[in-house]
């Protein structure tokens, strides 16, 4: 895998979203990096990290784990934030603490009762899309990640200016990515996980509704909650500050 690494001190380690790269972490890298090693990762199938066989989740939970054979503190990003989930399930000696950013364990369940919400459409939608013109669904994609955002135009700005900076993705990679994304459920495992967790959520997101952070909160021991109001699916970006020093507190901490 891509892996660029910043900084000196207790190690960070970065995972971003579904078909984006790692550059989209730049914003608040550098001001992590001033107390932190942190370690900026290309997932498998994603910027500059080819894919090594299909992808799934265990596949990218255990090229990560692999690359990281010591404990570390880890924040992930939406599919990031999944295979951040999995692997503190997987491996709780190695994830110190987990930090979770508009990210939900089950993409299609918007509550604890299991009931759809307009993600289910959403990622039917987009996979239909995907095939036809691969390009135009991901610039689609993001101008929904930064839909009802205070920011939005800024944060669509951004995410589309970080899109290929690591390279085109393959459309294979694409398409498995967004499986991941409609197979994956982790709700019944969250329960499992036994470190910190900070979530950091955006009161605005159309694909990771509020009520997920609600509910992961509900399931977790030791947990820190941030609602990020006026912020839609990337807080980090329309909120930077904020974010920040939430996020610096609970590096801290933990």
């Amino acid at each position: 895998m891509w892996i660029e690494t910043r900084g000196q001190g207790p190690d960070v380690v970065l995972l971003h979203g579904w078909a984006m790269n790692s550059t989209v972490w730049n914003s608040i890298a550098d001001a992590l990096a001033q107390e932190y090693c942190v370690h900026l990762v290309d997932l498998p199938g994603h910027g500059a990290s080819p894919a090594e066989g299909p992808l799934s989740l265990s596949a990218m939970v255990a090229a990560v784990d692999a690359a990281f054979p010591w404990p570390v503190q880890v924040i992930g990003w939406s599919l990031g934030g999944a295979v951040a989930a999995a692997w503190a399930i997987s491996q709780p000696q190695k994830v110190k603490s987990l930090s979770l950013i508009a990210s939900s364990p089950c993409f299609y369940a918007a509550s604890r009762l299991g009931q759809r919400d307009a993600s289910h459409g959403i990622l039917a939608q987009f996979a239909e899309q995907l095939q036809q013109d691969w390009q135009g669904t991901l610039k689609r994609f993001i101008s929904l990640q930064a839909m009802g955002d205070a920011s939005a135009r800024a944060v669509t700005k951004e995410l589309l200016a970080d899109l290929f900076k690591h390279g085109e993705p393959s459309l294979t990679a694409l398409s498995e990515g967004l499986a991941i994304l409609r197979d994956t459920d982790l709700r019944a495992q969250m329960r499992q996980i036994d470190c910190p967790v900070l979530l950091q959520y955006g009161d605005r997101d159309t694909l990771t509704p509020v009520a997920v952070a609600h509910w992961l909160a509900s399931q977790l021991s030791d947990v820190t909650l941030d609602i990020h109001q006026g912020a839609a699916h990337a807080p980090f970006l329309s909120h930077r500050d904020a974010f920040l020093a939430t996020q610096l507190a609970f590096l801290a901490k933990n």
